[in-house]
């Protein structure tokens, strides 16, 4: 089955949702299949014109009956252009990382358009994949069919060998994987860290300063206030290959999200065999075992401060946490399981 892909922008971008998007792209080539990708022009997920007439011209551009995924992020572009008769013309599927409309930090006005966009297009779709049951769910409060919806979490990078963790002299080494966004909690942290200077950690954030440059500014001014300076590394954004140097050097891995649809961030960091300090947004605890992690309510600052004191202060409690997080990660798939159960469903839902 040939199937066109159709992603917001270069499918080269490393954010877990495009890395999602190229491993499925390369897997489906892998085992045969013809997959042609469409990189859409213009701004996402907020369309501007030039996204909806891209958006228009790929799917004016399927031959009848044509089967093709779309990126959840591109979703919104596609509201003028796809009627129910142009959908019930085409077998389109939907690939939904988490609804935009619960992304954090947007005016009232913006989620609202971005959430009626997806209630309206998304139950005209041959069905929508998602990568966690939170997800799922999401989809189901916008009127999707529970039979139209299938789950199918991203495989997971694991090291060659397995991970061993033991104490270490110097400060406690936190690692955080994200983009800087008001979604996944950056600024939170540092306002958390800044009250355990008396405590000996380093933290390195790896993830992209550019994607938001307002959240950026806000975390360096943050930063800056709070005289960590030498303590935070704002490192940008580090390609795949090398991601698992900074797992491996790693003591911790920390990350406050607001919400997640899946983490794959975190499915890495248990690979690696890293405690976790996160939340319970979303999808987090659908990836991270309780006995892997403190996993504190979203936003809740005094929590947090006080899940980070207990990993930083106890080395038998790091220890603890990093067997069971090794153990988990060991049971999650690795990309070609996980592409190989998206296809499967992928046909599933172009069937019906």
């Amino acid at each position: 089955m040939a199937l066109t892909f159709i992603v917001p922008g270069p499918l080269h971008q490393l954010t877990g949702g495009y890395l999602f998007d190229r491993q499925v792209v390369d897997g489906l080539r892998a085992q045969g299949r013809t997959v042609e990708v469409k990189e859409l022009a213009g701004s996402f997920p907020e369309p501007d014109a030039a996204a909806r007439r891209a958006a228009a011209a790929a799917l004016a551009g399927l031959e009848e009956g044509a089967a093709a995924v779309i990126d959840g992020l591109a979703l919104p572009a596609f509201l003028e252009c796809c009627t129910p008769d142009a959908a019930r013309h085409h077998r389109l599927v939907g690939f939904v990382h988490h609804p935009l409309a619960l992304e954090i930090g947007l005016p009232l006005e913006t989620r609202e358009a971005l959430a009626l966009a997806e209630a309206r297009l998304l139950p005209l779709l041959a069905g929508v994949l998602c990568p966690s049951r939170t997800t799922a769910w999401h989809m189901e409060e916008y009127g999707v069919a529970r039979s139209r919806l299938l789950v199918t979490p991203p495989g997971t990078a694991k090291p060659s060998s397995p991970p061993r963790r033991a104490s270490r002299e110097g400060p406690v080494r936190l690692l955080c994987v994200a983009t800087i966004s008001p979604r996944k909690g950056h600024l939170l942290l540092i306002e958390a860290l800044a009250e355990l200077t008396d405590r000996p950690w380093q933290l390195t954030c790896i993830g992209s300063l550019t994607r938001d440059p307002d959240a950026t500014l806000a975390l360096e001014q943050a930063i800056a206030r709070h005289g960590l300076g030498g303590r935070v590394l704002l490192a940008g954004e580090w390609p795949p290959e090398r991601l698992g140097a900074a797992y491996a050097d790693a003591d911790c891995f920390v990350l406050p999200s607001y919400h997640e649809g899946y983490g794959m961030a975190f499915a890495e960091a248990l690979a690696h065999g890293l405690p976790i300090v996160a939340t319970t947004a979303g999808a987090i605890p659908e990836t991270v075992p309780p006995g892997a992690a403190m996993l504190v309510p979203p936003g809740d600052r005094v929590s947090l401060v006080r899940a980070l004191a207990m990993v930083l202060e106890k080395a038998p409690l790091r220890l603890q946490l990093a067997t069971a997080a090794a153990t988990a990660g060991a049971a999650l798939p690795d990309w070609p399981e996980a592409v190989g159960r998206w296809a499967e469903a992928l046909d599933r839902l172009v069937a019906g």
